[in-house]
């Protein structure tokens, strides 16, 4: 097994064209010849990440958010990207990210977001010009039944672990129809809007995004990680599907940047 195996495996439901401009998913580190044994998945790749990686023998880790994102200057001990690289080459541990790819891709990260919710009849937000069932940003689906504003912001915050949620003013509408994007979906709030949606679910919305939504839908914000989290499991089954007998884990290391302080009363 190679590391251009593991590679491919997932471009097939995620091709790398599929990636946005400014995006840098694929080969981070290492070589796609190289043998692969062991694969250690994460969402993001931390010096600690790489850590683990060396204490249980993976010689590749699979990330949804790169490690190199912009160019490299140097390779110095200066900044935890230049030390997890340093490490992970030290150590002959190939880096690859499948991330705005996996974003796209119909079977990927909001999709997998949708189906955590307990959401049906799923179709893309803004689906991709050439071929719009395929790729495209965010999903839209509805719930068997509507249900009260509360009772949806409870759902949220309990399906994807999170202490506390932002969101706009409640209005005393019912939710039922709801569009997503994982991770920072902001862009994509018109199109929330001309979908009708009840509810639109993202993360890192600025403050005066708040105002946009006018009373038409209810707009919360549910954290970067929590709302990508799952993509973990994602890569992890695409893997072990294609390969049974390959040794797939997702990582124990926590790699979530941001912490709450939750007020008690």
């Amino acid at each position: 097994m190679t590391v251009n195996d593991i590679l491919n495996c997932i471009t097939e439901v995620a091709p790398l064209q599929w990636q946005e401009s400014y995006d840098n998913a694929g080969l981070q580190v290492g070589d796609l010849n190289a043998e692969a044994h062991k694969a250690l998945i994460a969402l993001d790749v931390t010096e600690e990440l790489v850590d683990e990686a060396i204490a249980k023998n993976s010689d590749l880790i699979i990330s949804h958010h790169p490690l190199i994102f912009k160019g490299l200057r140097h390779l110095t001990p200066q900044t935890y990207i230049e030390r997890a690289v340093a490490k992970a080459i030290k150590h002959d541990i190939a880096i690859i990210s499948m991330h705005t790819n996996l974003d796209n891709s119909y079977l990927g990260v909001s999709r997998v977001l949708a189906e955590r919710l307990g959401l049906k009849n799923l179709y893309i937000l803004q689906p991709a010009t050439d071929d719009p069932c395929l790729y495209g940003a965010g999903m839209v689906g509805e719930f068997d039944q509507p249900m009260e504003e509360a009772d949806f912001l409870n759902l949220v915050a309990e399906r994807i672990a999170s202490p506390c949620l932002r969101h706009s003013a409640l209005r005393g509408r019912k939710i039922q129809k709801v569009a997503l994007c994982g991770g920072s979906g902001s862009p994509f709030m018109d199109d929330a809007i001309r979908q009708k949606a009840d509810a639109y679910l993202t993360a890192d919305i600025k403050y005066h995004d708040f105002f946009i939504p006018e009373g038409r839908f209810l707009l919360v914000d549910g954290g970067h990680f929590e709302t990508e989290q799952f993509t973990k499991e994602l890569i992890c089954e695409l893997v072990r599907k294609k390969f049974p007998t390959f040794a797939a884990e997702i990582a124990e290391t926590e790699t979530n940047s941001v912490h709450y302080f939750v007020r008690k009363k």
